[in-house]
C-alpha cells in the first residue's frame, strides 16, 4: 500500500478542494440525512463540512492512511474516524449518505463496487462520487512509459498505480436497477500552475506515491528527472510562468428508491 504524505498532498489544496466542493453542492437539496460515510476521506474536510451541514448525522470519515487520519482528528469537527479499506467496507446499518471524493480510482473492480455501495443505501440514500478521469493520455501515459523504461522498469513492473474509470454508461447501468435518479457528468479543470516542477509536485502526493515507494533513494531522483524531461516537452511553461495542467473528472450522484 502506498504511503502518504498529508503535507504534500495539501500543497495544491485549493485546487484539490474544488471539485469536491462541486460535488458537495449537487447532492440534493431535500437530503436529510442521519447516517454518513466519506470513504477515502483523506485530511477530513469534507467530513468536517457534512458534519457542520448536518448535525444531528452520525458522521464517519474512513481512509486506509494512518498519517491522513491523524491529521484529519485535528480537525474541530464531529467526526469518528476510522481506518479502513474502501475495498472492505461494510457498514453497520443501511447509509444515507455514501460521499467518496477522489478515491475510488484506487480500488479495483468498479462493476462489483459500485452495486456494493447502492446496495449500502437506506431507502432515499444517496450515493456521491467524484474520481479522476484516468484515460492514459498526457501525463499519465508518460508516467507509464518512463516507469516502464530504464534500470527500474522491473521494480516497478508490479506497481499499481490508479486504476481506469470506467465509461459514464457503465455506472448508470450498474446503479440503475436500484437508484432511478442518477446524475452522471464529467468536467475538465484547466488549473494554471506555478513552480518549477508544478505536475511532479501535485502528483508526488498521489500518483507518485506506489512507484517512489518501490523504488530505492538513490533511483527516486533520477527517475523523477526522466519524467520531469517528458513533462518539460509535452506541458511547457508560459511565459508569465505558469504551466496549464488540464484534469478531467467524473461526478456521480445517484439516489436509491
Amino acid at each position: 500500500m502506498a504511503s502518504w504524505d498529508p503535507d504534500v498532498y495539501a500543497l495544491y489544496r485549493r485546487y484539490r478542494e474544488r471539485p469536491a466542493l462541486d460535488l458537495l453542492t449537487a447532492l440534493p437539496s431535500d437530503l436529510a440525512p442521519r447516517e454518513i460515510w466519506d470513504l477515502g476521506c483523506g485530511l477530513g474536510e469534507q467530513a468536517a463540512l457534512l458534519a457542520a451541514r448536518h448535525p444531528d448525522a452520525r458522521v464517519r470519515g474512513l481512509d486506509s492512511s494512518p498519517e491522513m487520519l491523524e491529521r484529519a482528528g485535528r480537525l474541530p469537527a464531529k467526526v469518528e474516524w476510522v481506518l479502513g479499506d474502501i475495498a472492505a467496507f461494510a457498514p453497520d446499518a443501511p447509509v444515507d449518505l455514501i460521499f467518496t471524493n477522489a478515491a475510488l480510482h484506487w480500488v479495483d473492480d468498479h462493476a462489483a463496487l459500485i452495486r456494493r455501495l447502492a446496495r449500502d443505501l437506506a431507502p432515499r440514500g444517496v450515493l456521491a462520487v467524484q474520481m479522476p478521469v484516468v484515460d492514459g493520455l498526457g501525463w499519465r501515459a508518460s508516467l507509464l512509459e518512463i516507469a516502464a523504461e530504464g534500470r527500474w522498469a522491473a521494480r516497478l513492473a508490479e506497481v499499481e498505480g490508479v486504476r481506469a474509470a470506467n465509461d459514464p454508461a457503465d455506472y448508470y447501468a450498474w446503479l440503475a436497477p436500484l437508484c432511478p435518479e442518477i446524475d452522471i457528468w464529467t468536467t475538465t479543470y484547466l488549473h494554471a500552475l506555478h513552480g518549477q516542477d508544478p505536475i511532479v509536485d501535485w502528483t508526488m502526493g498521489t500518483t507518485l506515491r506506489p512507484y517512489l515507494d518501490a523504488l530505492p533513494d538513490g533511483e527516486k531522483p533520477v527517475f523523477l528527472d526522466a519524467w520531469r524531461g517528458r513533462l518539460a516537452r509535452d506541458y511547457p511553461r508560459r511565459e508569465d510562468g505558469v504551466t496549464l495542467f488540464p484534469f478531467k473528472r467524473m461526478f456521480i450522484v445517484a439516489r436509491r428508491a
